[in-house]
C-alpha cells in the first residue's frame, strides 16, 4: 500500500534563499494548488506584490495551471520568504527540465513536440532574476557601538 502511494507523484525539488529566510519547496504535476506551510497563497501572503514574487516564474513558464506546489518556509520576515519561495520555484523549474542557463541544451519537448516553455527556458529565467540569490543580509552589530555603523557621542572633554 505504501509502496504505491509513494510512486503516485514524483516531485522535483528546490531550495531558494533570502536574507535569513529559507525555502524548501516540492513540484509536481496537478492543477495549480500552491500551499505554503499547510496554507493557501492568498491566505499565507496578504500583499500582492508577494503573491506576484512567488507566482512569477510560474507565470513565466507558462505552467500556473499545471504544477501543484508545496511548499515549506521558515526564517526571516514575509518579503524575505516570499523571494525565497520566488528562487525555489524557479530552481526546481530548471532542475524539473534538466536544463541548464548556457543555453545549449533544448529543453525536452511535450506530448505536442513543441519545446516546454520556449527555447532557452533557462536562459529567460536567469535574465529575469529569478535564479540570482540576493545576497543582502544585516549587517552585525559591532563592539563598542551601538549598531553595527552608529557610535555614542564623542566627548572630547
Amino acid at each position: 500500500m505504501a509502496e504505491a502511494k509513494a510512486s503516485a507523484k514524483k516531485f522535483t525539488l528546490g531550495t531558494g534563499r533570502r536574507k535569513t529566510s529559507v525555502a524548501r519547496v516540492r513540484l509536481a504535476d496537478g492543477t495549480g494548488k500552491i500551499s505554503i506551510n499547510g496554507r493557501s497563497l492568498t491566505e499565507y501572503f496578504t500583499e500582492d506584490k508577494d503573491r506576484a514574487a512567488v507566482v512569477g516564474p510560474l507565470q513565466l513558464a507558462e505552467m500556473s495551471t499545471k504544477l501543484d506546489l508545496f511548499v515549506n518556509v521558515k526564517g526571516g520576515g514575509i518579503t524575505g520568504q516570499a523571494g525565497a519561495i520566488c528562487q525555489g520555484i524557479a530552481r526546481a523549474l530548471k532542475t524539473m527540465f534538466g536544463l541548464d542557463t548556457s543555453g545549449a541544451a533544448a529543453p525536452p519537448q511535450s506530448e505536442d513536440g513543441t519545446a516546454a516553455g520556449g527555447g532557452n527556458f533557462a536562459q529567460r529565467l536567469r535574465e529575469s532574476g529569478f535564479l540570482t540569490r540576493d545576497s543582502r543580509m544585516k549587517e552585525r552589530k559591532k563592539y563598542g557601538r551601538k549598531g553595527a555603523r552608529k557610535s555614542f557621542q564623542f566627548s572630547k572633554r
